[in-house]
């Protein structure tokens, strides 16, 4: 029998490809970098496990006993097991009530950054490939978002879509309503990043040839234009993310967001900031440590994904 020497070796598999990529190899050489993804993924892997690993549902209102109220941290002398780390004025966990309200912040802060990366790829290029009056009208409108300030937007669009609704779809349209609210002042950075990449190359010779073969414009934007202009938007949709999750923060401390019987973070935070100088400073302290470990790991890897993907640093 010959030798089948001339069979070509089986093509990698995209794990393999990945674990050979310069990339993981930048990701593997920057200490922050693998620190920030590793406290983040455990801080993800402590929200999602929260109903088998805390001892308290938070938002079962009739779960809750207001004997155990106000309880200081379990290594402080009045302390009590199983509250770790004591309990607020309702008798809620503060440890289950972080978890639980982490699932809403990391949920929330996601969805929002997936809506507006689906808006603003989509306005940018529509407007990149096509241009003219189509360009003005999306880039006008975009440039009346950035005029304004963002957070106020996010402010008005909750405010009204809460007021218009009847009192009993406000708490469960409660997220929903922050993920439009914070999308909707954030698809502009997308949108532009990825008009001024289709811009660049739907004057290229691939393109051009596309066009003369009667491919569908939908088709070229999404096979042939879209996969240059990722690098960048990965880039900017990983800090966004970071930035999601304080605006939703920032829109329940303004008491505009989560209602209290489904406290995120940011609710934790208004709630314990009303106790602060009365001597209860866990209720607020610990969830804004909880915030800050989330938006900071968020930042570095957006940093080093950054550099990683700059070509100029390269």
């Amino acid at each position: 029998m010959a030798d089948r020497t001339d069979i070509p070796p089986a093509p990698p598999s995209r794990l393999a490809r990945l674990r050979d990529s310069d990339l993981w190899y930048s990701f593997r050489a920057h200490p922050s970098a693998v620190f920030a993804a590793i406290l983040l993924l455990l801080l993800t892997l402590g929200a999602l496990l929260a109903p088998w690993i805390t001892p308290q549902n938070p938002y079962d209102l009739a779960a809750l006993e207001l004997w155990n109220s106000e309880i200081p941290p379990l290594w402080d002398a009045q302390g009590q097991w199983p509250f770790l780390l004591g309990t607020d004025v309702q008798g809620r966990d503060i440890y289950s009530a972080i978890l639980y309200g982490s699932r809403i912040s990391l949920v929330i802060g996601f969805a929002s950054v997936m809506l507006a990366l689906a808006v603003g790829l989509s306005l940018g290029l529509i407007a990149g490939y096509f241009g003219g009056w189509v360009d003005n009208v999306i880039m006008r409108v975009g440039d009346v978002l950035l005029s304004m300030p963002f957070i106020l937007i996010a402010i008005l669009i909750s405010a009204v879509a809460t007021a218009a609704l009847p009192p009993d779809l406000k708490s469960a349209l409660a997220a929903p309503i922050l993920i439009v609210a914070i999308a909707v002042p954030s698809w502009v950075q997308y949108a532009r990043t990825v008009r001024a990449s289709a811009m660049v190359e739907r004057k290229k010779e691939y393109v051009q040839a596309a066009r003369l073969i009667r491919v569908k414009p939908w088709r070229i934007m999404l096979h042939h234009i879209l996969p240059n202009t990722l690098t960048p938007i990965m880039v900017a949709a990983t800090l966004n993310f970071g930035l999601a999750i304080l605006s939703e923060a920032t829109l329940s401390f303004l008491g505009v967001g989560m209602p209290p019987d489904q406290p995120s973070l940011g609710t934790l935070i208004r709630i314990g900031n009303q106790y602060l100088f009365s001597g209860l400073w866990w209720i607020v302290v610990f969830p804004a440590i909880q915030l800050c470990l989330i938006v900071l790991s968020v930042n570095m890897i957006g940093d080093w994904l950054r550099d990683a993907l700059n070509p100029k640093l390269n």
